[in-house]
């Protein structure tokens, strides 16, 4: 097998532009996808320097040693591990996408880039802790010529603006995944400036595989064969990421599947003789999942962080609806999906009337803003889903929302 060095290139500068930061692409460094075709070789021979690149897992916050995770965001045997001292010297946070050179096995020797940019410039960057937090003021417009209905039903329904903290709440055989891909497919092609992510918790292999060929974003996931703690730990490090981009002023869209998920595996990870709650729930067993959606924000000094994360409901589980519960009122929007209109075989199976996003006046235009609270006050006439169906048949015949917006303001009477 023909290597950089065999072939008399530089291995370090083959790596940085490789696994570069800014460009967002489907073969990402930090999906587990792509690490195995461009993972640095981790291993050094006598004093010769040998490049290393991962993004930096810290154990806590109080800056003790750590690794460079070159496979996703999961520890595996080629991991680097990098120096408290060499932590605190060049400011390194956890999350943080680094490139280095090693002089000794698997040890970071140097920081040679902080996430694209050099060490001195990242050294003076704000904690995201820090960072204000706004109501989403900036529109993601979803809808475009290439898209299919969801978009543009989300853009009517529930408009998402930079920063959004929605849930998708999604009972079983709703067209879940299928809805995460096409929204996935909008932001892509919309908002190429933006960084997409999708976290992937406790799934099935198959829908993994099917995510990363159809998503150009970094896909990050563990399997339900995998431990609770490696569900909790890949959860962490990739929002943990996404802050670190959002430090430096970018936007970072991340779609979580699911937030449920999340909380079985802190609930089963949790320690033995903890307060114990109805449905067999740890008291603590929310704090971890509230902590990363919380991390959703529009951050006035710039930069922002949209999650929408998927809720799972009417699974039979009490748990599951305890978790709900405790979670429907942290975000401010609301995707519903309703299993009658799946079962009808009408999709996207969304709940127009249940769906919504806080704040709206916001992210529309006042003449869109009109038009959407006149078709919200048709819609809550008459069975859901029968308007449900007459919606889609209405937007399946016109070409785009602004069209159909106009129809709406002609049509209906004001009031």
């Amino acid at each position: 097998m023909t290597t950089d060095t065999q072939v008399g290139r530089n291995p370090a500068k083959t790596i940085t532009s490789a696994l570069s930061p800014s460009v967002p692409r489907s073969d990402s460094p930090y999906s587990a996808s792509s690490a195995s075709s461009a993972r640095p070789v981790a291993v050094a021979s006598g004093k010769a320097a040998v490049p290393a690149a991962g993004v930096l897992d810290i154990a806590n916050d109080r800056q003790e040693a750590g690794f460079l995770r070159t496979e996703g965001c999961l520890a595996s045997s080629g991991d680097v591990r990098v120096p408290a001292a060499l932590i605190r010297k060049a400011g390194l946070r956890k999350g943080d996408f680094v490139v280095g050179t090693c002089t000794r096995p698997r040890s970071l020797d140097q920081v040679e880039s902080v996430n694209g940019r050099s060490p001195d410039a990242v050294r003076g960057r704000p904690h995201f802790r820090d960072l204000t937090p706004l109501h989403p003021h900036r529109r993601m417009r979803l809808e475009s010529a290439t898209g299919g209905l969801t978009a543009r039903l989300v853009d009517l329904i529930a408009p998402v603006g930079k920063g959004q903290r929605g849930l998708i709440v999604a009972p079983p055989k709703t067209g879940k995944t299928v809805l995460l891909q096409q929204l996935a497919a909008a932001v892509a092609e919309n908002h190429p400036a933006s960084r997409l992510m999708v976290v992937l918790i406790d799934e099935r292999p198959e829908e993994v595989t099917d995510m990363r060929r159809s998503v150009r974003g970094e896909v990050l996931a563990s399997t339900f064969d995998r431990p609770a703690k490696e569900h909790i730990a890949l959860a962490e490090l990739a929002v943990e990421r996404a802050k670190r981009l959002v430090e430096q002023g970018q936007d970072v869209v991340l779609l979580f599947d699911s937030l449920t998920r999340l909380c079985r595996a802190h609930n089963n990870a949790a320690a033995s003789g903890g307060r114990t709650l109805s449905g067999g729930v740890d008291a603590a067993a929310l704090y971890g999942p509230k902590k990363l959606f919380g991390a959703a924000r529009s951050a006035e000094e710039g930069g922002s962080l949209t999650i929408l994360a998927t809720a799972l409901v009417e699974t039979g589980s009490r748990a599951d609806d305890y978790f709900f519960e405790e979670l429907k009122s942290t975000g401010n929007m609301e995707l519903r999906l309703d299993r009658a209109l799946a079962g009808k075989r009408l999709y996207p199976a969304v709940n127009v009337t249940g769906s919504g996003t806080r704040r709206e006046e916001l992210l529309l235009p006042q003449a869109e803003l009109t038009a959407t609270r006149r078709l919200r006050r048709a819609l809550r006439t008459g069975d859901g889903q029968t308007n449900t169906e007459t919606l889609l048949d209405k937007l399946r015949h016109t070409p785009d929302n602004a069209t159909f917006l106009g129809q709406v303001l002609h049509s209906t009477p004001d009031g």
